[in-house]
């Protein structure tokens, strides 16, 4: 019922409430007020009245008299006339009325109840009392008449002879809510008006700001609007002028590991790597930018968030795309193959030009002579590498690798005591994609401060594999070192079209393994050595993981 009234109904019944609550506690705080002010003024009166017929002469002569009535009716009359009363009379000791401005009361009892003790005892009594079938506010007073003396005179005291009487009609419970409140009517068709008046206005100024939506409409939409919200399988989080979670979904939540009151705590209260928090809390333009933070590589998109013009602060999408950035990292290896075996085979061909001219020329021996120091180089290089390399991803990317570093005047070697068994795919591709990162990030180290060697070392102990890369460049800064791997994101949308992937990734595929990838200097060679390790465990058998990865 209430759920069906409009915003107005709803706003009008609530005050018609109030007003109703208030008249009522005023009736009940006015009535017994003025039920004590009714017989404080009409009690002194009726006991003013009941004290004047009570000492009249005639009366305390007369009382025990025959014919009584016919006697004491008029003084009993004159005294209800003169002084307004509703009711007078005279009873005799026993409460049996002798006379009474109401003849049809004569001969009634008058039921003197309580007050038989104060009136015995000689004193005035008011009170309520029922008389001939109407209720009235009487005070009841002892009549006395001297007793003469031995001598005759009057020194033998008084005794009681009577008692007198006179009263008011006390008003009903009707006429005391009128006498207690004359103007409550009044007063509560007034604030009814002003109260159907006020919740006009009031339920007018809320639909405007609530676009017209009933109360109702407004719980359906909060509702629908949240489970919107947390069915959203990206990351949403809403962030406020003031820096505050504003909003935040489940997703988001759990891709941040953010505890479950962060709705309203401030960014910098919440447990957050430094470089996504400055991202959460900018503000202006647009902004696309990757983010690592544990063992994900979340794409952060924020944009700025505005209400009639006014800015109300930023909502920020978050992507996981730790496998997709992994699955790029493999592709740039196989393209770096891809690069190598091409420069490769344009070597080759020129080669094959070179032994085609000595076979022209009759050349025979320089033939013989060429042909044997090639093969004897390939050779050197398979047989170096699978020796100890029994993974054919992994020898074929070292191998590709090594002959690049020739081409290019350095040297790429395999550390002997390496071993590496043939891993199954998943684990093959993590290892393919940490040694090719990290050797190009060596050459590149190396070339870049004139040095020419780079060594790889690979360890297999049946639960783990570790990735050991050592350079004879300048090494890495120590103020830099903790920051290493969160360096070489771009900030373009393209991030993941092949751009500034690098040491980042190495570390995103070691830890969502369970791994870990450090860095230190003062290697064999004198330059950084970076130490990776990838154990077994694959991250495809959890089939959640697997749910998210599919999706």
């Amino acid at each position: 019922m209430w759920s069906r009234l409009t915003l107005a109904g709803q706003f009008l019944v609530f005050q018609l409430g109030v007003i109703g609550l208030v008249a009522v506690s005023v009736t009940v705080i006015a009535v017994p007020q003025a039920d004590a002010e009714f017989r404080n003024d009409q009690g002194q009166t009726t006991r003013a009245v009941a004290n004047a017929i009570g000492n009249a002469q005639l009366v305390q002569d007369d009382i025990g008299a025959v014919g009584a009535q016919r006697l004491l009716s008029p003084i009993v009359v004159q005294q209800q006339e003169s002084a307004a009363m509703d009711l007078t009379l005279v009873a005799d000791t026993e409460g049996t009325v002798i006379a009474s401005s109401d003849p049809t009361i004569v001969g009634d009892r008058i039921g003197v109840g309580e007050a038989a003790a104060d009136v015995a005892a000689g004193r005035t009594w008011t009170g309520e009392a029922e008389l001939g079938g109407r209720r009235f506010l009487v005070s009841y007073r002892p009549v006395f008449d001297a007793v003469e003396g031995p001598e005759g005179d009057v020194g033998g005291g008084v005794v009681r002879v009577g008692i007198a009487g006179a009263g008011v009609a006390a008003p009903t419970l009707g006429e005391r809510l009128a006498g207690a409140v004359p103007d409550t009517l009044l007063y509560l068709a007034i604030a009814a008006g002003l109260g159907v008046a006020g919740s006009y206005l009031l339920s007018r100024l809320v639909r405007r700001r609530t676009r017209g939506l009933e109360p109702a409409e407004i719980a359906t939409l909060a509702d629908h609007r949240e489970a919107l919200l947390h069915s959203i399988r990206e990351g949403v989080l809403g962030v406020g002028t003031d820096g505050r979670v504003t909003v935040l979904n489940d997703s988001a939540r759990d891709l941040l590991g953010l505890p479950a009151d962060a709705v309203g705590r401030h960014l910098d209260e919440l447990d957050l790597p430094p470089g996504l928090r400055d991202a959460l809390a900018g503000a202006g333009a647009a902004e696309e930018t990757v983010v690592v933070t544990g063992a994900k590589a979340l794409v952060v998109s924020r944009r700025a968030a505005a209400s009639e013009g006014r800015s109300i602060g930023t909502v920020t999408t978050l992507r996981d795309r730790t496998e997709l950035v992994a699955l790029q990292s493999q592709l740039d290896v196989s393209r770096s193959v891809t690069d190598t075996l091409r420069a490769q085979t344009h070597e080759h061909a020129n080669q094959l030009h070179t032994l085609s001219g000595l076979v022209q020329l009759e050349e025979y021996d320089e033939l013989r002579r060429l042909v044997g120091d090639l093969s004897r180089r390939r050779a050197e290089i398979s047989e170096a590498v699978t020796a100890m390399v029994e993974d054919p991803a992994v020898a074929a990317l070292l191998v590709a690798k090594t002959s690049s570093a020739l081409e290019s005047g350095q040297e790429l070697g395999l550390v002997p005591g390496s071993r590496l068994r043939r891993l199954d795919s998943a684990t093959s591709a993590a290892v393919t994609t940490v040694v090719g990162n990290l050797v190009d990030n060596a050459l590149h180290a190396s070339a870049a401060s004139g040095g020419r060697h780079v060594d790889v070392r690979l360890d297999d102990d049946g639960a783990r594999v570790a990735v050991e890369v050592n350079d004879d460049g300048d090494g890495v800064p120590a103020e830099v070192a903790d920051a290493v791997f969160a360096r070489g994101f771009s900030t373009k949308p393209e991030v993941t079209g092949g751009r500034g992937v690098g040491l980042a990734l190495v570390q995103v595929v070691c830890e969502s393994r369970g791994g870990s990838v450090t860095v230190d200097n003062g290697g064999e060679l004198g330059g950084a050595v970076f130490v990776a390790t990838l154990p077994y465990a694959d991250p495809y058998a959890d089939p959640h993981r697997a749910e998210e990865v599919l999706a």
